[in-house]
């Protein structure tokens, strides 16, 4: 009997880790359909270290002023998941951040989440 009742509870154990398997894949597909290609791969801690360390917020509010908030809404210029990583390559180059391409990955997917949100 005793062993019969330790099966039951193991079984009831293994269930609940199928459940958290089965919420953990739900939570992956979920990402996958809302997150553009381009993104799907990136470090998004490691984009928020690179944003703080580099300071992109003080360079954006000497720029545009205010919060600095206003250089995520350029006119069209950036319109695709494409433009956006290229327009973060662009600051890399042009400020000499030394950012290596997973990196400014990383950057422009956490612009993607916080920002721009575009469709997959």
């Amino acid at each position: 009997m005793r062993a019969a009742a330790i099966r039951r509870g193991l079984g009831g154990l293994l269930l609940a880790g199928a459940g958290v398997m089965g919420w953990a894949q739900a939570q992956t597909q979920t990402q996958t359909q809302t997150v553009p290609a381009i993104f799907r791969d990136a470090d998004l801690a490691l984009g928020e270290r690179l944003i703080r360390e580099h300071r992109c917020a003080e360079c954006h509010t000497r720029r545009v002023g205010g919060d600095g908030s206003d250089i995520y809404n350029p006119k069209g210029r950036i319109s695709t998941p494409g433009a956006l990583r290229g327009m973060v390559e662009l600051c890399n180059t042009e400020m000499n951040l030394g950012m290596f391409p997973e990196e400014v990955t990383a950057v422009a997917a956490v612009l993607q989440r916080d920002h721009y949100r575009f469709a997959p």
